[in-house]
């Protein structure tokens, strides 16, 4: 589901629920609130990582409110005619057609194997670059779980702050409640914004680099079978097992990219 979709859901149902209550939303804005929240999470998340990783924020943050597509069946039936086209011409009849495949972790694949490499160095080979996607990954989907640790904390100092200017003007008990109502607000923004937010968009980053890992362990697979001379029906129903194995949904309307998007906002 649309990362964004979902955000808007969750807000829609807070204000709904507030305004059911009795309130309105419009007491929510509050500008030092709002400040402090998200002022305090992004210097908190560049002092632990880095300024450089912080300026992905914008890429990954668009990157979680799309919906990931990948063509994995369309990538099946390419794998299979050229493991087709090698049983019957041999690998080097592979050479013209692997220039124009747009993936480039599949093209790299099978112009190891045209190569001669052995398969023992074209399946390491690729499992390093498998594994450099995923940590790139993870530098990304880290990022955002840390914001959803921030947050919360931040929202309770913001909620202690508010108390201790509350405390300091006992005098005045006509506005103590809205005062105390303000100062709450602080932790309000602070856990929302870690559950609607910061903590989603981690998982929904987790998720499409699962995704992609599959994908390319899928065709980490198909490329060895390929080399190894498999039957392509053999090669196609491998393909299809390792897919079920991997849980793969909605292959027919899916497309995939050329790259690692995670990886290239990382």
């Amino acid at each position: 589901m649309d990362s964004g979709i979902g955000i808007m859901v969750c807000i829609a149902a807070m204000m709904v629920a507030d305004v059911l209550d009795g309130g309105s939303p419009v007491a929510f804005a509050n500008p030092s609130a709002i400040l402090l929240i998200f002022g305090a999470t992004f210097g908190a998340t560049m002092a632990s990582t880095s300024v450089k990783q912080f300026m992905t924020f914008p890429k990954l943050l668009g990157l979680s409110m799309k919906p990931r597509v990948s063509d994995i069946g369309a990538i099946r039936v390419m794998l299979v005619k050229f493991a087709e086209r090698a049983r019957r011409e041999g690998l080097l009849a592979l050479e013209a057609d692997v220039e124009a495949v747009e993936d480039p972790f599949i093209r790299h694949g099978l112009q190891m194997v045209i190569d001669g490499l052995e398969p023992d160095t074209v399946e390491e080979i690729l499992e390093i670059e498998i594994e450099s996607m995923q940590a790139r990954h993870m530098k990304g989907i880290d990022m955002f779980a840390k914001m959803g640790g921030y947050s919360p904390t931040f929202g309770v100092l913001g909620t202690v702050m508010g108390l201790v200017s509350v405390l300091s003007n006992l005098s005045d008990p006509s506005g103590l409640g809205e005062s105390i109502a303000t100062a709450f607000i602080a932790t309000l923004f602070g856990v929302g914004a870690a559950n609607i937010l910061w903590l989603p968009i981690s998982v929904n980053l987790k998720g499409k680099d699962q995704a992609e890992v599959s994908e390319r362990r899928l065709a980490l697979a198909a490329i060895l079978a390929i080399q190894a001379g498999d039957n392509p029906r053999i090669v196609a129903q491998k393909l299809r097992a390792y897919a079920g194995s991997e849980g793969e949904e909605g292959e027919a309307t899916e497309k995939t990219t050329s790259g690692a998007p995670i990886a290239e906002a990382a």
